[in-house]
């Protein structure tokens, strides 16, 4: 049974402590006839357990969206663009899609407890550091969507990043790299895209060939999509790292081919 089966099937008990329960329960809302009471408890599922992991990767990815989007006082039209984008790819269901949205507004809220939702975000997942940053990049990238960074947004994104155990250099560098991959894909000319490319590798023009091929090795390994499903992304999310890893080949392939 997958993540969203256990889900519907009532068996998600596991989830119901902390914030993240609260707020998945609260997405819910009557989505059981029987009402929340109704839900079996199943605590069965061990602290970093996979079917555990995706539905507290899910709930915590819409609801920080929603954080996000509101900390410049107001969503734009592009945040929420970019948020139906990340639900486009994930293919949800009509129902999941409500949820995704409820959990959305539920971040937008004053008393959003975002502390403590990072706290257990980052404690269920385990020390799986992959599964964070791909988190994180799908974060920064719906603040990014208007193609600037509000000075509220900037700030609570450093929040964030601080809450999950990044560095001010590591928060950064993950800046820099998603820069580098969303100028990757709207530059024309070769130059830029190359300029592009090693940021997006996290490298730079004085590289060796070696050097150059053990950046790609590791953005590609931090981004596989099997291997990110295994540490607990939910299914639905497979072609948003499907397509970080085929803009990093060809960032790759592109400097290699021009450069050495």
């Amino acid at each position: 049974m997958t993540w969203w089966g256990k889900v519907v099937g009532g068996t998600f008990g596991f989830m119901m402590g902390g914030p993240l329960g609260a707020l998945l329960g609260a997405a819910l809302g009557n989505y059981f006839d029987g009402g929340l009471d109704a839900i079996n408890f199943d605590d069965s599922l061990s602290l970093g357990a996979t079917e555990r992991v995706q539905p507290v990767f899910f709930t915590t990815t819409f609801a920080i969206m929603g954080y996000i989007a509101k900390s410049d006082g107001r969503v734009t039209k592009d945040e929420i663009a970019m948020a139906e984008k990340v639900m486009r790819q994930m293919r949800l269901t009509a129902r999941q899609k409500t949820v995704a949205i409820n959990l959305f507004n539920e971040g937008k809220k004053e008393d959003f407890p975002v502390h403590e939702v990072l706290a257990q975000f980052k404690r269920e997942s385990f020390r799986r550091r992959n599964l964070v940053q791909i988190f994180l990049e799908i974060i920064i990238s719906v603040a990014f969507a208007d193609g600037r960074f509000d000075p509220g947004e900037q700030d609570k994104l450093e929040s964030i990043a601080r809450d999950l155990g990044y560095s001010q250099k590591q928060f950064n560098e993950l800046i820099a790299r998603l820069t580098g991959q969303a100028n990757f894909i709207d530059q024309v000319s070769v130059e830029d895209k190359l300029i592009a490319a090693y940021e997006l590798l996290g490298s730079g023009p004085g590289v060796t060939l070696s050097e150059l091929k053990k950046a790609y090795r590791k953005q590609m390994n931090q981004h596989h999509p099997d291997k990110l499903v295994a540490k607990g992304m939910p299914e639905e999310m497979i072609e948003i790292a499907t397509r970080k890893t085929q803009d990093i080949k060809a960032a790759y392939e592109l400097i290699k081919t021009q450069r050495y």
